[in-house]
């Protein structure tokens, strides 16, 4: 998601970042899901209002009209219900950033399964997004990427070299979303791209916002590169 342009005061997760990304050429939008007061999924990122409004309350103890009105100028504020629907032919990766929101948002992504990658840190709150989303049963199962926990396994059973360990591990996953490194450790190696693929899982990196990056990565062999740029994406991989 692209963030907040200089001068213009459009802030990432806003209804015109998403049209500016979508007007850009993006194909896929990269956001996160969070549930307000009265119960309404918003795409927002942090779970408070502190760095985009000057708000210090979370997104949680405001109502969806309040926080409407406190991103007036910002780019305004886009509920998921909102995004799906005024933008038919985007796909969408969704995190699950707080509890709260699991089932609200599985609910209402269950009609467009076949446009949305779910995903969250944690693996619990996306089993309950997805187990939501299968209880709606109005669509096709949306695709999904591994928690944290799910990726801890993978790194170990890769290095362990051990195939049966994988399988387990990648049982039911479509993606690993990981970063290219973590500290020290290097995250993305050949040896991991071999052994997702083998497994039609898909590898996407996150948060690649230069250009030289994003050649040399799909380069490699990832699948996907999630930046805050998505123009320059656009243009290094074209």
């Amino acid at each position: 998601m692209t963030p907040e342009a200089a001068g213009t005061g459009i802030v990432e997760n806003s209804f015109a970042a998403v049209a500016a990304a979508h007007s850009a050429g993006a194909h896929y939008v990269e956001s996160d899901c969070h549930l307000t007061a009265d119960g309404v999924v918003v795409l927002f990122h942090d779970d408070d209002l502190s760095r985009v409004t000057g708000d210090p309350r979370k997104v949680a103890d405001v109502p969806v009209r309040e926080l409407a009105e406190l991103m007036t100028g910002r780019g305004g504020l886009i509920t998921l219900a909102q995004a799906l629907d005024a933008f038919p032919a985007t796909r969408f990766n969704l995190d699950v950033k707080a509890t709260d929101a699991a089932a609200a948002v599985g609910a209402t992504i269950a009609p467009f399964g076949d446009r949305v990658l779910l995903t969250s840190f944690s693996d619990a709150r996306r089993r309950a997004a997805l187990d939501a989303a299968d209880a709606a049963g109005r669509g096709i199962r949306p695709a999904t990427s591994a928690g944290r926990g799910t990726i801890g396994r993978v790194l170990t059973a890769v290095a362990a070299r051990s195939d049966r360990l994988l399988t387990r591990a990648l049982a039911g996953i479509d993606a690993l979303q990981v970063p290219e490194r973590q500290g020290r450790l290097r995250i993305v190696t050949p040896r991991l791209l071999a052994a997702a693929h083998r497994h039609d899982v898909e590898v996407h990196v996150w948060t690649v916002n230069e250009p030289d990056d994003m050649v040399r990565l799909v380069s490699m062999g990832v699948d996907g590169i999630v930046t805050d740029r998505a123009d320059v994406a656009l243009a290094a991989l074209s």
